[in-house]
């Protein structure tokens, strides 16, 4: 296999984590939501955890472009 096209397909398959971030961060707003409408008085107790959690996750899915990223334009 050449090393031009090993690259390419080490960076699609770090991109999989953006996938995985967007993902979870449905999962986490859709949680939230679900729970904010059984107990609307709880939901502003909770709004910290819900940056949180969008933080965390985003943070995933910007690492993995961070490596997708550096396996195209880094040259050793």
């Amino acid at each position: 296999m050449d090393a031009e096209a090993a690259k390419l397909i080490g960076a699609g398959i770090a991109c999989i984590g953006m996938g995985g971030a967007g993902v979870g961060v449905g999962i986490i707003f859709g949680n939230f939501l679900q729970g904010a409408l059984r107990n609307p008085t709880e939901a502003p107790k909770q709004f910290g955890n819900l940056i949180f959690g969008f933080a965390v996750t985003e943070a995933l899915g910007i690492f993995s472009l961070l490596i997708a990223l550096l396996l195209l334009f880094v040259r050793l």
